[in-house]
């Protein structure tokens, strides 16, 4: 599959007139919770040549397609993504930490990764995560649940629980944030996990009690703690710099 992506990603780069910087697989393939029918979520950074830079008008960010073999792809512009990075946007520092790279300019790569611990807000991202866990609640409570709503529940819920207790960014992988949860819930945890490795993302499962419990109590503990958490630093002046070092380059 890597190879198909990859021809994909150089048939956007012709059409597009652009160039890829750095392109990973994002969501429950890259976390490591996928189905048999997953989706392969593509997420890629891209710039265009310097003059693209300069025009007074807003221009076009964002470059999406969907291929009939489940080939998901959405990919940002150098400009947007730094502004993002300013901001410790979480969904963006994750695609720079994913375990699944499929193509990186290494020293761009790097580069990217140094700035995004440097403009790391626990504080930002705890609330980003808070959010998303807090979407899913609802639909965890019902009789019958989608595992992978449990499970970007609980992905999210174990981030938010991560950044208090180590204020740092989370792992991208869901094997090691499962490290802080106790024991009893990595149990039940990985049992779910092989179940929705063998069943499509349509199979509906009886409600845990054991596992809605700790998403209301892992919520709260993470609402009780958001005020001890710290924000972020301003970087603007280096993310400036490494901006127009890197459309030059």
């Amino acid at each position: 599959m890597k190879e198909k992506i990859l021809q994909k990603l150089k048939e956007i780069e012709i059409q597009k007139n652009v160039e890829i910087l750095f392109a990973v697989e994002s969501g429950s393939r890259a976390w490591g919770f996928a189905s048999p029918d997953s989706d392969y979520d593509i997420r890629f950074i891209y710039k265009h040549e310097p003059d693209y830079y300069l025009s007074l008008w807003e221009k076009p960010d964002v470059i999406e397609f969907m291929t009939d073999d489940d080939l998901d792809g959405s990919g940002w512009d150098l400009r947007k993504a730094v502004k993002l990075l300013a901001k410790s946007n979480a969904p963006l520092i994750e695609w720079l930490f994913s375990p699944v790279v499929y193509y990186a300019n290494n020293d761009f790569a790097k580069q990217m990764q140094d700035l995004a611990v440097e403009c790391f807000s626990p504080i930002a991202v705890l609330h980003h995560y808070l959010g998303t866990t807090k979407n899913f609640m609802d639909v965890c409570e019902m009789e019958e649940v989608k595992l992978k709503s449990y499970f970007y529940a609980l992905r999210t819920a174990l981030a938010g629980k991560w950044i208090i207790e180590n204020n740092t960014f989370p792992p991208v992988a869901f094997a090691d944030l499962l490290q802080i949860a106790p024991q009893n819930i990595q149990e039940k945890i990985i049992e779910l996990q092989e179940i929705k490795a063998n069943q499509d993302e349509k199979y509906l499962h009886p409600k845990e009690v054991l596992i809605t419990d700790f998403l209301l109590e892992t919520v709260k503990f993470n609402q009780d703690n958001a005020s001890k958490v710290g924000s972020s630093k301003k970087l603007n002046e280096e993310l400036d710099l490494f901006f127009r070092k890197m459309i030059n380059n």
